[in-house]
């Protein structure tokens, strides 16, 4: 069995006993709608709650000695969100009652469909133990399967409901209480389906629903491993809801792939992507082991890169081998930007993107809505009004060619590999041809956000920060781009005052949108046409 404590098992036993028992009134009411029958599942309200609040109350105990990302306390997770679905049927058995009992004409109801439909919510919940005894993912399937049933028993409810509105013998008020009982029993099908989740995640090891484990076995089969040989381990769950897991050998505890999926879409740029970046410069993104896609989802198996994130070198790792890393980086860019360099021009577009964005800043820092700032007696313009300015001027000033960027050139989607001196990207999905200022502001910025704030780490932050900017300015002025400085002001402003919707450290997210509207204004002060003379006075900007 699931390793859980006594108590909870058994009183898990208890409650499914319980909703059991409520079901069996239910059936009886359908068959014979009398108001003995009603009052004895109306009377047995609290011993569910009681049930599940016992579980509960277990479960919590138990999890303070366990660490959260264990197997034991993603086992007790599981079990509380039973107990809770369970009782959230004991809810709707009551609901639907209530529902029922207000129908005059019962025929209206049509009660001799509903049995069925309760014979199926009864087998989900007595198949939940076997599933919990036996840790057999395939019997919480069967269990969440159940819903697609039930699913169909509501839609020919709903159909037939629907088509005695045009029957004027049918009370109004009966059809839409006859709709709301079919619809408490659909909802008891995704409360199924729901308790179905949690035990094949407990049973793995990790969070999934149904699409994710559906997508995860068909990988597993590609990869030919058995699940039963592997572990699950939950490293990243990206804002775009796409969620990345390591799979990892049970003996060995090497890791063997990385998993990650999501919506469909998202996935499937990921993969172009990766297949771009083979085509285009090899050797520097993983390769995709294996691709799955079912209805709205998509699931990728890619391989386990070996190294340290660029973000763990800046925050844990010593000086030689963060300049070793720097470095490595560094010759990496300049190689791939050479080597895909067009002769198009490019359009930066920082100041359009960050126009796009202020409303989801402001929903996270709602003090950054500014109509005006008022100084020494003079009104100075909104924040809004010189990114309106600066988009203008920005148009004007493209830079002289195009290279393949990454697109999310965040400290967290670059790998260095220490043994093999090879930096590898990650997270491809939102890569193009583009002015290579945007990931070069995007990565300054992910270095300055890290929130840890004491004096030695941001002093290390700052030097990479400033390393990097230098060998990139090297590059440009070889390159004859005349005008990266001043691209890359406000390329760096619309990073610092984007990225603040990520920070709720009301003091760090100040500094990053006070310095967007320094960038910002100093880009504004270039007299037009000067625009290759502007230098930006970095240590200001990012020197605490």
């Amino acid at each position: 069995m699931i390793n859980a404590p006594k108590t909870i098992r058994e009183n898990l036993r208890f409650l499914c006993a319980e909703i059991d028992g409520q079901l069996i009134q239910l059936e009886a009411f359908f068959k014979e709608p009398t108001a003995a029958t009603a009052r004895r599942i109306m009377d047995r309200a609290g011993y569910a709650h009681n049930l599940k609040s016992r579980i509960l109350a277990a479960c919590v105990q138990q999890m303070a000695g366990a660490r959260k990302n264990d197997r034991k306390h993603l086992t007790l997770r599981s079990l509380e969100f039973v107990a809770t679905d369970l009782q959230r049927i004991a809810n709707l058995v009551r609901q639907s009652l209530r529902h029922a009992e207000r129908i005059e004409t019962f025929v209206t109801l049509e009660p001799e469909r509903y049995p069925a439909i309760v014979s199926r919510v009864r087998q989900g919940v007595a198949r939940i133990e076997d599933a919990l005894l036996s840790r057999d993912s395939e019997k919480a399937i069967e269990i969440g399967q159940l819903q697609n049933k039930i699913e169909a028993d509501y839609r020919k409810l709903f159909k037939a409901y629907t088509r005695d509105m045009r029957n004027p013998d049918r009370l109004p008020a009966d059809i839409a209480n006859s709709l709301l009982v079919a619809s408490e029993f659909q909802r008891m099908g995704e409360s199924l389906r729901a308790i179905s989740e949690a035990l094949i995640s407990a049973n793995i090891g990790q969070a999934v629903n149904f699409e994710r484990y559906f997508a995860l076995q068909s990988l597993m089969s590609d990869l030919d491993t058995a699940s039963d040989d592997v572990t699950i381990e939950t490293i990243a769950e990206t804002r775009s809801g796409s969620s990345i897991s390591a799979i990892k050998d049970k003996k060995t505890e090497m890791v063997t792939a990385v998993f990650k999926d999501g919506d469909k879409s998202k996935v499937k740029e990921e993969r172009q992507g990766v297949k771009s970046w083979h085509s285009i410069y090899p050797g520097l993104a993983p390769k995709i082991l294996s691709y799955r896609k079912r209805d709205q989802s998509a699931a990728l198996l890619i391989e386990h890169l070996p190294g340290l994130t660029f973000e763990h070198i800046v925050l844990n790792e010593g000086d030689a081998l963060r300049k070793q890393a720097l470095a490595s980086l560094s010759r990496t860019l300049k190689d791939v930007w050479k080597q895909t360099r067009t002769a198009e021009p490019a359009d930066l577009g920082s100041m359009q993107q960050l126009g796009k964005r202020l409303g989801d800043v402001r929903r996270v820092h709602p003090e950054f809505k500014e109509t005006g700032i008022h100084f020494a007696g003079e009104t100075l313009p909104s924040l809004d009004a010189l990114i309106t300015e600066a988009a203008d001027r920005e148009a004007r000033v493209t830079a002289p060619f195009s290279v393949y960027i990454h697109g999310d050139f965040n400290v967290d989607n670059i790998i260095y590999d220490p043994g093999e001196n090879r930096i590898h990207f990650v997270d491809l999905h939102r890569s193009r041809y583009m002015d290579y200022v945007q990931d070069v502001s995007v990565f300054m910025v992910s270095n300055y956000r890290l929130q840890v704030l004491d004096r030695e780490t941001r002093r290390r932050i700052s030097d990479v920060s400033l390393a990097f900017y230098k060998s990139v300015r090297a590059f440009a002025r070889k390159q004859g781009d005349d005008t990266f400085e001043y691209r890359l002001a406000l390329g760096l402003a619309r990073s610092f005052a984007t990225s603040t919707r990520f920070i709720l450290d009301k003091s760090h997210a100040r500094r990053m949108w006070l310095r967007a509207r320094y960038l910002i204004e100093q880009a504004l002060a270039c007299p037009p046409g000067a625009e290759a003379r502007f230098r930006l006075q970095m240590k200001e900007i990012f020197v605490d």
